[in-house]
Order: C-alpha cells, then structure tokens, then sequence
C-alpha cells in the first residue's frame, strides 16, 4: 500500500500534551489531546500493549493515523496513558504489576481524571494486545456504571495461535513479524518513528501471559458493557478460527459483542497504513454506544439499549 487518505495538515490540528495522572497515589504518565473548541463528548482512554507505551496510539508517520488528534477533532477527550510499570511508573514498579494490580490501578486513574476534567458521557476504552487484558480487568473490576460506556479492543483473543515463549519479555524480543506483519502495511519510517515507543516488558507482566486463556472466563462474566473486538488481516498471536471466535465472545457478560477483521493490517494496526481506518471504526463504536445510552423510554429519561 502506498497512500493514505489525504489529510489537511492546515487544519486547526488538536495538541497532543504530555500528562500525569494520579491514580491514587500511583503517578502515571501519558499524552493528551482535547476537542479545541467545545467541551469533550466522552473520554477515549486509550492503552498500549506489552513493550510499548503510550505514543503507540499517537503515530507521526503519517497526518491522520494518530488517534489522539483524529478523536479531538471528533470531539473527545483523547487519554493515552502508559500503563504501571510503563513511562513514569517504570521506576516505582521495576518488575512491573500484574493484570489485577493494574486494574486496580487503572481504575483508579480514570477517577483521578475524572476529579479534575470534564469526561462528558464517560469513559470509553480503546486497548491493543495486552491493554485489551487491562480494559476487561478494568470493566470487570470498575462494573456497569454509567461512567463506562463500553471496549474496543485490538490484537487480543483467548487462546494463544502459538507457544508463549515467543512472546516478548525479559531477555526475549519476541518475533519481529508476529508483531508487525507485512512490510507492506507500514509507511515508510514508521519502525524508525517507534523506536522511542519501544519498552521493555515488565517481569511480572511476563510471567503471568500463560495463564490468560484460562483467567479470561472469570474476568470477561463480569464485563457487561460493549465490546468490540478487531482481528488484523495478518494477526498471528492469537487464534481466530470460528469455534475460538464463539467461546471468545459467548463468555461474556454482555449480549452487545461485535468482531471484526481488519484488512491490510498486522498485529500493531495503529502503526500501520490501516490506523486511521481502525480508529474511525473504533471511534463510530463508540457513537454506537452513546447511541444506545440515549434510547429514550416512557417518561423522557434515558436507559442504556442492550440488542
């Protein structure tokens, strides 16, 4: 693939800022970008995946592929946080935190925000890879409230498409094109823009991996808002055979489920030629789910829609 839809670089382009949230005493670090001209609609919490960090969801390839801006100028709050462990908490937490530690963490930094910022209809989460672990840890942990409007997860299923010692972790990279795919869904100079994205995966977090395909029942019985869950074109950790797809989604505690596949696309989708594609659809998931939020009932007040 050689071109991307045509951006215009002249346009009053959101800021993206560096930020530190505090999550209950947990100080985590991560980039921000505002509607500039009216008040947030909702706030995409986005979070990265393992041996990245934040800027993963703010690509400078290309104009258009950065999520933060494209959902400013949508009219969100666009939070993209280093998880624990990660940026500013890598120091405090050397050896990381596991999925429940993280949660709690997680949890707590949306309602650190929320204290000091306006969030419009809630929270709205938008993971990659292991982040997708996080938003259903969190979901699972944070419940059904109001505040959390539903998930859009990327490169995560249940079972693992093959042995998890090829994953990344302390003294192993991971493979290279388990990660990334073909060369031809990237933009030129997108692997030398990630190099600063790069972290290394934290010990705990490693260690824990194998354990997720039978972790995930318990968590994902207590997520009852949407979810929508994307498989790239060349997605190659995890398994996405019908029968892996069904058990993935039926063990939820939702009936709102939605999978999709994203065409020209590897592992990490947000650094590629489809990133701007992948995040619209994220970004009109949400309209969905704001939709379904203002499905009017008898007596004019509203109630969240479940299909």
């Amino acid at each position: 693939m050689t071109a991307l839809l045509s951006v215009d670089s002249s346009v009053d382009t959101p800021r993206v800022d560096e930020i530190t949230v505090d999550a209950d005493g947990v100080r985590l670090s991560g980039l921000v970008a505002r509607p500039r001209h009216t008040a947030p609609g909702a706030v995409v919490v986005a979070i990265h995946g393992g041996g990245m960090r934040a800027g993963y969801f703010d690509s400078q390839a290309r104009p258009g592929m950065s999520l933060l801006t494209l959902g400013a100028e949508l009219g969100y709050t666009v939070l993209a946080l280093d998880r624990p462990g990660y940026g500013l908490s890598a120091g405090r937490f050397p050896e990381g935190r596991n999925l429940a530690e993280q949660a709690v963490i997680m949890d707590a930094a949306l309602t650190g925000f929320a204290r000091e910022n306006q969030v419009g209809e809630g929270f709205f989460l938008v993971a990659h890879s292991y982040g997708g672990k996080l938003a259903l840890s969190t979901a699972a942990l944070r419940g059904p409230g109001r505040d959390l409007l539903g998930l859009d997860i990327s490169g995560l299923g249940r079972e693992y498409a093959d042995d998890v010692r090829h994953l990344p972790g302390p003294g192993r990279r991971g493979e290279w094109h388990r990660h990334w795919g073909a060369l031809r869904f990237y933009p030129p100079g997108a692997f030398r823009l990630s190099r600063p994205l790069v972290a290394p995966v934290p010990l705990r977090e490693s260690a824990e991996a194998a354990g997720w395909p039978s972790r995930y029942p318990g968590i994902a019985a207590r997520v009852e808002v949407p979810v929508r869950f994307t498989f790239a074109e060349q997605e190659r950790w995890w398994r996405r055979d019908e029968p892996a797809l069904a058990d993935l989604t039926a063990l939820l505690g939702t009936d709102r489920v939605t999978v999709d596949r994203q065409p020209d696309a590897g592992h990490n989708i947000s650094l590629g030629w489809a990133a701007r594609t992948y995040h619209l659809r994220a970004l009109a998931f949400l309209e969905e789910c704001l939709l379904a939020r203002e499905a009017v009932v008898p007596g004019g007040r509203t109630r969240a829609a479940r299909n």
